[in-house]
């Protein structure tokens, strides 16, 4: 490598040191630094660290003996020389078939401190473990490890495409090998191995970031003070009770990328990163990128779009694509005793297991597994499941101070003890007047979730809101540092295929690339978006139509019910007519959700979105338009259309001239909002936690049964740990088409419902965090042990989902408040107690007393001999403020109808300001970036600057001292 002096210079003088080469010559060598020490991984507990092996060079021999074992740990810390590789290529052709070499990954199995007799004892085991594993994770010389692997079938007549595509590849840098199928013989292997140079070539274009030096954020003085602080704090936290949800250290590797410093991979500068073993220095989900990326831009005909394995999945040239796990998540030996086989055993053990459901996520494990993409999931659904926890509480002490007061409210004990009160009848032939009394139990329901709390609660969910947004901002800021995704860009997409099929003919210059690229017409691309918008529209009016249905079933019902023989029934028929009414709408919301995501899925089609990721945000925001307006549609009407057109007895409105419309009862509506949210949030997550976790366990059971019975025409494999890896990941299902959108789909439609009517529901909360603590465990099980491994993927957020959030909490903040203003009793009760009641003249009062007289001031009078009816009882009363039938004006609205209606309106406009105004108010107080860590930041940056600088100086010292140069007192 050249190093010219005027780059050097200059450099120096832009960094501001002044240091002349005098003051180099008068050191005899440079004094390593904390910040320059190399980036070696610590890990003195766990009994076979799973990163020890970062150090450790892979022997080539297969039996190696204690001697080699004990003094490649000792040198374990040391630099390596530069590794030979062979690059020959070990392609083989379809015809040649051979057993796979029981060989296990070598990588997991070394254990730092150990003495001379257990090192031989563990040498002993491993070869007798190499002779009964066969992890299938090499290629056949035992040396390069399987990075990719691509399944065709030998019937697919796409040959010519695949054999130049595979040709291409090896002139990439990449090494194929074919492995034929043990459990079909039409399917064939291939597994793709990229060689040191093509890492290297690719890492470097793709600014992939590597460790190079060790953090050190502050100077020696003040390292040395913060040392003794952090020693006496740890001293103290060892007398305090150790925290049960946080995973043992002993449990987890030390990940060394989050103790380092990163800078983008230079081949040119290659002296400067960490590199003790090269086949370990790029991890798994780094290689299996880097080979993505080939496989992405690698061409299969002559022509400007035909390339990437994409379009060559889309024509079944193959038939799958996927990295492999690192072998088995099951191990016969405890964890405990014997160590993690792989990554894919770890975070089985101290993730995807049910028993360990209470612990924190290893969410760096995931990410160096799964990729940045899937860590940001589960980061955040961790993040929104722990913020569920103190808004779970308050629900749960909002619900019992309801069911505490529940006998003591001024407004259950006159409706438990109106014996005399007559109630107007509910359907005009068949239907009985029937006494107040008889709806003691309903009223006393909704006391639990009607009551003097409901306005806090609403309040404090709004403001939750905004608090778990705005810190899961700083929380994702702190993983997008730690992950070094600070400075991270996404590439330039690639088009879909079906894009550029469609739109070839014509082309316009990229202003990224510069290059020309099919181009879709604005004319076009609005014609398309505007047949989707009418599709969008369309169902939405489907949704109206079911909810239409549903309503005209309640009022069927509610007649069918209140006229029933059996006195049960018909004392409790609004349980009733609610009850069945949400269950028929259940059925008919999971059914058509179906139909929503294929309808979904053609219009993002019908749009032809330019790339992947334009693709996914269409379809997510498609389905979850589809699936909010259907499963919050009816929650609407009951909240804000139930019995508020009914009319009154002698003049009700009907539907059809046939069923009169719904009523309320005596004391509101809320407990039929309760009732609908309750069973549908419910139902619906036990629904999609089946379905989550059965679908794919009843596929890999079906797929397990063929293969035991040779269904596919290949051997009858009995046992299925014979079976290599790749045939193994092969016969697990692939993960979700649509990717994380269904996963965030669920959880968002959980946020909206734990929101929007939290109000009505104070417990949705309780049953969102005991859901989300299964939802976690399902997800690591399936992402672990029934899909097959994701091409690891990197992202800095979490996209649209972001936006849909917030939207849902400004829709929270409006529905709450005409919940609370109209759905509810509250305001009513309210203007009584300072208007109307008994305390109107006395000052502040209890509310209790202050309440007294209220259902007799609620409930309106009718006079039914007006309809010639034939009953013994001449007047009723009804839900209303309305005015007597002997009054000069009968059946007006009165005065105090017109003061809850202002009341009602009053108290929304202030709600919605008050909280709008805390929410803008805490947004703004809580900053995105923690500023330690924009302080740590700009500090790293500097640090890493002098850290290259002198890394340079120390590289041509040693680079002159090599060459037998004297020193001169210049620059070099």
């Amino acid at each position: 490598m050249v190093h010219h002096s005027g780059s050097i210079q200059s450099f120096k003088q832009q960094k501001g040191m002044h240091t002349s080469i005098s003051e180099i010559l008068k050191e005899k060598s440079l004094k390593p630094s904390r910040r320059s020490l190399p980036c070696l991984v610590q890990s003195q507990t766990h009994p076979i660290n799973l990163n020890h092996f970062l150090s450790v060079p892979l022997s080539p021999d297969p039996k190696p003996d204690i001697e080699d074992l004990s003094q490649s740990i000792s040198t374990s810390c040391s630099l390596l020389p530069p590794q030979t590789e062979d690059v020959k290529d070990s392609y083989v052709e379809e015809t040649e078939v051979s057993t796979c070499e029981t060989r296990p990954d070598p990588t997991f199995r070394l254990q730092k401190h150990v003495s001379r007799a257990k090192l031989g004892t563990r040498a002993d085991s491993l070869q007798g473990k190499k002779q009964s594993n066969a992890s299938g994770l090499l290629f056949r010389d035992g040396k390069k490890r399987i990075d990719y692997i691509l399944v065709y079938k030998k019937s697919s007549p796409q040959v010519e495409k695949r054999c130049t595509f595979e040709k291409n590849l090896r002139a990439e840098g990449l090494m194929l090998e074919k492995e034929p199928s043990l459990t079909n013989n039409d399917i064939m292997f291939v597994k793709v191995h990229a060689t040191w140079d093509t890492l290297c070539k690719y890492a470097e274009q793709m600014n992939i970031r590597m460790p190079f030096r060790k953090k050190c954020y502050f100077t020696d003085w003040k390292s040395k003070t913060l040392g003794r602080f952090h020693l006496r704090c740890q001293q103290i936290k060892s007398w305090l009770p150790r925290n049960p949800m946080k995973l043992d250290k002993e449990a987890l590797p030390d990940l060394e990328e989050t103790d380092c410093y990163t800078a983008p991979f230079s081949r040119a500068r290659m002296h400067h990163f960490t590199i003790n073993n090269r086949e370990t220095f790029f991890s798994n989900s780094t290689r299996s990128r880097i080979v993505h990326h080939v496989l992405q831009r690698t061409k299969y005909e002559d022509g400007k779009s035909k390339m990437g394995i994409n379009r060559l999945l889309g024509n079944n040239t193959y038939e799958a694509a996927f990295p492999p796990h690192e072998g088995g998540y099951k191990s016969r030996h405890p964890i405990k005793t014997h160590g993690a086989q792989n990554h894919r055993h770890l975070l089985y053990e101290r993730w995807a297991r049910w028993g360990i459901w209470y612990k924190y996520q290893p969410l760096d494990l995931i990410r160096r597994y799964f990729g940045e993409k899937i860590g940001l999931y589960f980061a955040w659904l961790g993040w929104y499941t722990g913020m569920l926890i103190p808004a779970a509480f308050v629900g749960v002490f909002v619900f019992l101070y309801g069911l505490f007061t529940m006998d003591s409210s001024q407004v259950s004990k006159e409706i438990c003890e109106a014996n005399t009160t007559i109630m107007c009848p509910m359907c005009e032939e068949t239907c009985k007047p029937w006494t107040l009394s008889d709806s003691c139990v309903f009223a006393k329901v909704t006391r639990l979730f009607d009551n003097g709390g409901t306005v806090f609660f609403a309040i404090f969910m709004a403001i939750w809101a905004t608090v778990f947004l705005e810190f899961w901002k700083r929380r994702r800021a702190e993983l997008t540092y730690d992950w070094d995704l600070i400075d991270w860009e996404e590439e330039e997409e690639e088009l879909r295929p079906q894009f550029e099929a469609k739109y070839s003919r014509v082309e316009r210059v990229n202003p990224i690339s510069g290059k020309p690229e099919p181009f879709q017409p604005f004319s076009d691309k609005l014609s398309r978006l505007m047949v989707s918008v009418s599709g969008i529209f369309f169902m939405i009016s489907l949704v109206l139509t079911a909810v239409f249905a549903v309503v005209v079933f309640r009022l069927i019902a509610m007649e069918k019910f209140a006229s029933f023989n059996w006195d049960f029934v018909q004392k409790n028929w609004q349980f009733a007519t609610s009850g069945t009414g949400v269950c028929i709408n259940f059925m008919i919301i999971m059914s058509l959700n179906v139909v929503y995501e294929k309808v979904a899925y053609l219009l993002t089609n019908l749009e032809h979105p330019r790339t992947e990721s334009e693709w996914e945000n269409s379809f997510a925001l498609k389905m979850f338009l589809f699936q909010f307006v259907n499963l919050n549609s009816s929650t609407f009407y009951i909240a804000f259309f139930l019995g508020r057109f009914a009319g009154r007895p002698g003049s009700y409105n009907k539907l059809f001239n046939r069923w009169r419309l719904e009523e309320c009862h005596p004391s509101g509506c809320l407990i039929d909002l309760c009732l609908q949210m309750g069973v549908i949030m419910f139902f619906k997550q036990i629904w999609n936690n089946f379905m989550e976790l059965g679908y794919p366990l009843l596929q890999n059971w079906w797929s397990r049964r063929k293969m035991k019975k040779g269904g596919g025409g290949g051997q009858n494999v009995e046992n299925k740990t014979q079976l290599p890896q790749w045939d193994k990941d092969w016969n697990l299902q692939p993960m979700n088409a649509h990717g994380l959108v269904d996963e965030y789909l669920e959880m968002v439609l959980q946020f909206g419902f734990t929101t929007i009517f939290v109000a009505a529901f104070p417990l949705a909360p309780l049953l969102a965090l005991l859901n989300n603590i299964i939802e976690i465990r399902l997800d690591a099980y399936k992402f672990v042990t029934q899909w097959r491994r994701p091409m690891p993927a990197r992202a800095t957020d979490i996209g649209i989902w972001h936006g849909i959030l917030e939207g849902i909490g400004v829709l929270a903040v409006i529905t709450n408040a005409f919940v609370i203003a109209i759905t509810s009793d509250y305001i009513p009760r309210f203007v009584y107690a300072f208007k109307y009641g008994p305390c109107v003249d006395k000052g502040p009062h209890h509310t209790d007393e202050c309440l007294r007289g209220y259902m007799n001031s609620s409930l309106s009078v009718f006079d039914m001999w007006e309809l010639k009816n034939s009953s013994q009882f001449r007047y009723c009363r009804y839900r209303d403020y309305r005015a007597p039938p002997w009054s000069t004006a009968p059946y007006e609205f009165t005065l105090q109808f017109w003061h809850v209606l202002a009341a009602r309106l009053a108290f929304i406009i202030v709600f919605e300001h008050l909280v709008f105004g805390i929410k803008s108010f805490i947004a703004y107080l809580i900053p995105d970036m923690p500023k330690d860590l924009c302080d740590r930041m700009r500090r790293e940056k500097y640090l890493m600057q002098e850290m290259m600088y002198e890394a340079e100086l120390e590289h041509l010292q040693k680079e002159r001292k090599k060459n037998g140069r004297r020193y001169h007192h210049e620059w070099p």
